[in-house]
Parts: C-alpha cells; sequence; structure tokens
C-alpha cells in the first residue's frame, strides 16, 4: 500500500510484508496501538506506577514508553496525574477535570425551523388532498397556498406560509413518516382475455408511441368486487393521457362491450381536447368488435399491450392505484345506487386530478448496463402540461383556463369526500339489509 510505504519511509522504516499477512495487520504491528488502547494501556499502568519505588517507576516507565510510543516526558506526566483532578482556566472561567476522563460533550441543539405548528399544517394537508408524496404535495401546496390559508382547520398563518413556501420535499417525507407506516395497501387484476380479434390490433410496447403529444390515453379496467369474484359487480373504466397524465374515470355497471364503448364516446366528447389514439390490456370489454369497429370509423388509432407484461400500460396502472384505490378503496359495488354514486365520486375526482394534483411523467429511460436509469420531469398538475404544449391548440388552451377559474380546490375536495361519504353510506345500507335478510 503506497500510503503505508510513504509514513514507513518518514519514519525511516523498512516494511518487509509476507504474503500470509495482510498489510493493515503489519501496519498495526510497525505503528503501534491505537488511540483507545494506549488510553486503556495508561489507565492500568497509572497506578502500578504511582505505588512503585524509584528502580520500580524507572522500569514502568521505560515498557510503557516503549509499548505506547509516547514520548517519555509526556509518558512521565500521564502516569503521575492520570484520574487526579485539577483546576484549568478556559476562556477566563476556572473548570475542574480529571486527567483522563473523556470530555462529556454537549449534545448540540439543532435550529428549529419548521415548528410544530408547521408539522399539524403538514399533517392536515396530506390526508385532506389524498396522501400524496413529498415531491408532488411541495407543489401542491406553493400553487394553492393562497387558497389554503383561508381555511380555519389549518390554521396557516403568515409565519406558517413563509416556512410552507421553502419547505424541501425530503422535509416533508420526515415528518410524515410515521403516519405513512400506518398505512397499506393491496390489489388484484381482474383482467380476463378477449376474443381472437388481438391479431387485427397492433401490439404497443411500453414508452413505443412515438406521437408524444395530447391525445393518447391508456384504457384500463379496476374491478370493486370486494374480494368475491362471483357474480355483477361495478367496474371503473380508467382513461389517462401518456402526455399529460390527465385522467379521465368512469363508472360501469359490468364489463359488457356496450358500456366500455359508451363511456369511451362520452370520455372523447369531454375532453377538452382531440382524442387520437388508445391504448389497453387484452381485456375482452377492450378486445372486441364493438370498440375495435368504433375507432376505425372514427381514425383513433387502437394499440394493445402485451399478455402479462403490465409494465406496458404502466401510465393508465399507476392512476388505478392513486384515483381509484386510494379514494374509494376495495369495497363491493353491485346495486345500481352504488354505481350511481361511484359516478357521481367520479363527476368531482376528475377536475380535481387535472387541474391541481400534480404528477410525475417519465420523459426517458437510459439503460447502463444491465440497470434502467429513468428520468422524470417536475411535478406539474395535467392542465399546466397542456398549456405548456406546442400541440395544443390556443381555442383549447383558452377553454382550459376558462374550465380551471370555474374550480375552487377545498371545495372541489370536499366535493369529493361528500360524494365519497354517500357511497359508503349506500354501501353501509346494503349491508345491514344483507345481515337482516
Amino acid at each position: 500500500d503506497l500510503s503505508i510505504q510513504r509514513v514507513a519511509s518518514s519514519k525511516n522504516l523498512t516494511l518487509t510484508i509476507p504474503p500470509s499477512c495482510s498489510a493493515i495487520a503489519w501496519w498495526r504491528i510497525y505503528m503501534g496501538l491505537t488511540m483507545k488502547e494506549r488510553k486503556s494501556l495508561t489507565r492500568e499502568t497509572a497506578p502500578r506506577y504511582r505505588r512503585a519505588d524509584k528502580k520500580g517507576k524507572h522500569r514502568i516507565l521505560d515498557e510503557f514508553v516503549e509499548t505506547s510510543g509516547y514520548n517519555r516526558k509526556y509518558a512521565i506526566h500521564l502516569l503521575s496525574n492520570w484520574g487526579k483532578r485539577k483546576r484549568r482556566y478556559i476562556d477566563g472561567k476556572p473548570v475542574n477535570i480529571i486527567i483522563g476522563q473523556p470530555r462529556v460533550r454537549k449534545k448540540r441543539a439543532g435550529r428549529v425551523i419548521y415548528t410544530e405548528a408547521v408539522k399539524k399544517a403538514i399533517r392536515c394537508i396530506w390526508p385532506f388532498f389524498d396522501y400524496m408524496c413529498g415531491k408532488r404535495l411541495a407543489v401542491f401546496i406553493r400553487m394553492n397556498l393562497d387558497v389554503l390559508m383561508y381555511q380555519p382547520e389549518l390554521a396557516i398563518d403568515e409565519t406558517i406560509r413563509e416556512k410552507l413556501m421553502s419547505i424541501s420535499p425530503a422535509t416533508i417525507d420526515r415528518i410524515l413518516a410515521p403516519e405513512r407506516k400506518k398505512l397499506s395497501l393491496t390489489g388484484r387484476t381482474r383482467t380476463r382475455p378477449g376474443p381472437m380479434l388481438k391479431h387485427k390490433i397492433p401490439i404497443r410496447t411500453f414508452f413505443d408511441w412515438d406521437e408524444r403529444k395530447p391525445g393518447f390515453f391508456e384504457l384500463d379496467t379496476v374491478g370493486h368486487d370486494g374480494g368475491n369474484s362471483s357474480g355483477e359487480y361495478c367496474f371503473t373504466l380508467n382513461a389517462t393521457d401518456v402526455h399529460s397524465g390527465w385522467v379521465e374515470l368512469r363508472s360501469l355497471l359490468n364489463r359488457a362491450h356496450r358500456w366500455t364503448k359508451e363511456k369511451l364516446v362520452a370520455i372523447r366528447a369531454e375532453l377538452p381536447f382531440p382524442l387520437l389514439g388508445i391504448d389497453s390490456d387484452n381485456g375482452g370489454e377492450f378486445i372486441n368488435r364493438q370498440l375495435w369497429q368504433y375507432c376505425n370509423e372514427n381514425h383513433i388509432a387502437f394499440t394493445r399491450g402485451r399478455a402479462y407484461h403490465k409494465n406496458d400500460n404502466c401510465f393508465v396502472e399507476q392512476k388505478n392505484d392513486m384515483a381509484v384505490r386510494r379514494t374509494v378503496g376495495y369495497y363491493r359495488f353491485d346495486t345500481s345506487a352504488e354505481y350511481e354514486a361511484l359516478s357521481e365520486v367520479y363527476t368531482y375526482l376528475c377536475p380535481l386530478l387535472n387541474f391541481f394534483y400534480p404528477s410525475f411523467r417519465i420523459i426517458e429511460k437510459i439503460r447502463i448496463g444491465a440497470k434502467v436509469k429513468k428520468v422524470y420531469d417536475d411535478p406539474k398538475p395535467p392542465y399546466q402540461r397542456l398549456l405548456e404544449s406546442d400541440d395544443v391548440s390556443d381555442e383549447v388552451k383558452a377553454d382550459l383556463r376558462r374550465r380551471a377559474q370555474q374550480l375552487h380546490v377545498v371545495k372541489q375536495k370536499r366535493s369529493v369526500d361528500n360524494a365519497v361519504a354517500n357511497l359508503m353510506r349506500i354501501y353501509e345500507e346494503k349491508k345491514q339489509r344483507k345481515l337482516l335478510e
């Protein structure tokens, strides 16, 4: 080792390290004891040194200097005073110290920047706005803080406002770490294979679309079976724009081809920008003649992902969890009343997701050997990405701004909460009726 040889040469030492011994072991042999070992040796030797006569002290001192490597005068000082109480003056103040006793360091009191009031505000905002991660929540708070300040339950004054405007995503995650441990979600798949029409629908793999502009949607359905897949139950049709993250959710009575097509037609009519293409999994609700013919007649590109490759539809799979499961949960909805209540939830939820909730978007994948590095842009609401897109016309942008002015983030979230509470009330009433039966 070059560093060992350099120090050895400065001390006029010649090191010959046998092949059977490591360099570190021979470094210990030539360079002596560690500081901790020297202090232990001093602690054991000092009482014996002070009790000995003149000849005994001379012999003990010779051994101690040879073993520890200390200077002889310094060794005499250590052995004569180790463990004794001495008075010293530090910064003009008398201080009693014990030679050899390690100084007790005072625990440094960190400067408190984010007080308990700031933490309380973050803990209130986080569950109210659907448990965002720190990176998304920091952007959301800065975009809507002027509105949030006027909510009395959040208790945000001017001092807290300044702290929230400067708080980092990492600090938010540290504050919310104990709360996140209490939450855990699981999921199940209800995808059933479609008919032999698949050979007419081309396959699109993940991030394979050349059209990196708004209008190309991934489709998927989320089953609300409550863990019991028998009989009929409601589904959610999820349509997510690949470019902007714009999400449209619609409730389905079941997976019939007719309902899927009708909801897609309704989504196309209500979208502020044109629907150019759709991409789905291989479920029978999508791979059917009705939807295929509709896309051909209206010049909508229709592709599908590979079987058993969920990453081919990663954009919509992410929204299945964040938008659907975290809002309505894993309950079984199988009545017409629950279907209507589920539709009401999505009426209020979609504008909240599209105009206010920031989301990440992958912009590049770089393969480094066996690893794949994913590069994301800054979190933004889909509405903001559409305004920044050169592929969106000025008329569409004006319509988006008009829609945004009619919305209020807190009122919209309360409408979502009321709609979810109504859905849960209908669900509980259904359970009670079944128990009475």
